[in-house]
């Protein structure tokens, strides 16, 4: 069976040809239109990476290396306030102190004092008949009384003094010196001897020619260095 043919002419043949024209058209407008914008994409995208990493070198930084830097010592005007003080030397005074009196001191006897200490004023000697110093006190006593020595110490002298008669000397801690006159003729001590505080070294006599007009006694004297001392302040302490 033939199909009838359709035959454009006239005013159809310029419509189906003005058609063919407008899908070119529109065709080559989205190309062109899609090319454009996905340059403009990869444009955009270029330049934002540039702004966020700058231009990189494609081989990587370049690190500068740093010379090693001398420290300086602060000087003393900037040091800071809270630097360590240098302390100033103190001298130490290595003088030996002098020793106190000995430990136990104990009256040599117990008896009223009838001739006081006395080395600033002259006193009357009645025996004597003259005015002169007294370094010692007389100890009113019996002849008999037993007497004592008044610290520890070492017996240093036993003689007969042509004015106090029997006397033993007692050398003590601290530089002291103790004196015992008018015993009897013979003590009960010698030179050497090591004697406690209260121990009998002697009795009372009637020996002492310089102090005959003075009842019965013992003579008392202590020396501090070779300084006589009175003999009340010594027994007090």
């Amino acid at each position: 069976m033939n199909k009838p043919k359709i035959a454009l002419g006239g005013a159809g043949f310029y419509i189906v040809l003005l058609l063919c024209l407008m899908v070119v058209g529109v065709s080559g407008y989205m190309i062109l239109f899609h090319g454009s914008t996905a340059a403009e994409a990869d444009a955009a995208a270029a330049s934002a990476d540039a702004d966020l990493y700058g231009d990189l070198d494609p081989e990587g930084p370049s690190l500068e290396i740093l010379e090693p830097q001398t420290i300086k010592e602060p000087d003393e005007e900037s040091a800071p306030a809270n630097a360590p003080v240098e302390m100033p030397s103190v001298q130490v005074d290595d003088t030996p102190v002098t020793a106190t009196a000995p430990n136990l001191v104990v009256w040599p006897l117990r008896g009223a004092v009838v001739s006081a200490f006395s080395v600033d004023e002259l006193l009357y000697d009645e025996t004597m008949g003259d005015w002169r110093t007294h370094a010692g006190v007389d100890l009113a006593a019996e002849a008999g009384t037993q007497v004592m020595a008044a610290s520890a110490g070492t017996v240093s002298a036993v003689e007969n003094d042509p004015l106090m008669g029997t006397t033993v000397m007692i050398d003590h801690a601290g530089g002291y010196r103790t004196t015992y006159a008018n015993l009897q003729a013979v003590p009960t001590v010698k030179v050497g001897d090591a004697v406690s505080a209260g121990q009998i070294i002697g009795a009372v006599g009637n020996t002492a020619i310089a102090e005959a007009s003075v009842a019965s006694h013992l003579h008392f004297a202590v020396e501090k260095d070779g300084d006589a001392v009175d003999p009340q302040t010594f027994l007090k302490d």
